[in-house]
């Protein structure tokens, strides 16, 4: 793995030459490789530190083993006021508002297995740009979700004493392949919302994406990017025909419909079930 010495020395706030990062790295248990560029230092990773999986972590290291203690502590160059990232402060909002409008907040774990989003929603594992955790260490944990909804129909299935219908929805984070980030992986903002009852309830469900809409100040226009629209889809997922996906500026950001018997029957639901996922990060 390498690192530029000289972010070494930005990011932990001190100055020291390469040599002293080398004996810095060294005392950590890091030996060093040499390389072609003057700035980059190449670190050979043992494999009895399987905590290293980025750059920053040899940063970490390099100021462990330079001691926090002895870094110098400097006010800030400039002064800034904190604030709430758009995404989050936006999720906030709509969370208040979703509520307002009848439904309840669940909040899922960010990994699940592969059958969950795929062969239990009707898919091809391969055909997915999911994130695999290399040694998953139990079944139910194998892959970083790409979708919120296998998590909300758990969430029904652990909750079907409660009086119908249920309404439950969920704004949190999904995670999908991306090879342009140096990680190799991006977060993306989606909302999720779902209907379970004795019907059902896609009118309700489509009721839901209009009240998103309006929150967000997006007027529905059919056949025009200003605004959005809705148009029939197919999806394994979805019960065919009550399936719709929703484009706005020229291209689709989710979907929403009935979904499919046998999805029902892999979560062991026992009514109908609508539901509706979109992306936030579109309107922020």
């Amino acid at each position: 793995m390498q690192v530029p010495y000289e972010d070494i020395n930005k990011k932990v706030g001190i100055k020291v030459s390469k040599g002293e990062v080398i004996e810095l790295l060294k005392k950590m248990g890091l030996s060093t490789e040499p390389t072609p560029a003057d700035a980059i230092i190449s670190v050979k990773i043992p494999p009895t530190r399987h905590d290293i999986l980025h750059p920053c972590d040899l940063i970490e290291d390099a100021a462990i083993g330079y001691g926090f203690n002895n870094i110098t502590m400097l006010l800030p160059g400039s002064l800034t006021i904190a604030d709430q990232f758009t995404h989050n402060r936006v999720s906030d909002l709509l969370r208040r508002e979703i509520v307002a409008a009848g439904y309840s907040e669940a909040l899922t774990f960010a990994l699940c297995s592969r059958d969950d989003i795929a062969d239990k929603l009707r898919h091809k594992i391969d055909t997915i740009p999911a994130v695999h955790i290399a040694n998953p260490k139990t079944l139910e944990f194998q892959v970083a979700r790409t979708t919120l909804i296998p998590g909300l129909l758990k969430t029904v299935a652990g909750n079907k004493k409660m009086p119908l219908p249920l309404k439950l929805f969920e704004i949190s984070d999904v995670v999908v392949k991306d090879p342009s980030k140096d990680v190799g992986a991006k977060n993306i903002r989606h909302f999720c919302g779902l209907y379970y009852g004795k019907t059902s309830g896609f009118e309700i469900v489509h009721g839901l994406l209009d009240r998103f809409m309006q929150l967000l100040g997006v007027r529905y226009t059919p056949n025009d990017d200003a605004g959005y629209y809705i148009k029939a889809h197919s999806d394994p997922t979805f019960f065919e025909g009550r399936c719709a996906q929703i484009i706005t500026h020229g291209r689709p950001v989710g979907v929403f419909g009935v979904l499919h018997p046998e999805v029902l029957q892999q979560f062991e639901l026992t009514n109908p079930c609508s539901i509706l996922e979109i992306d936030v990060e579109p309107f922020i």
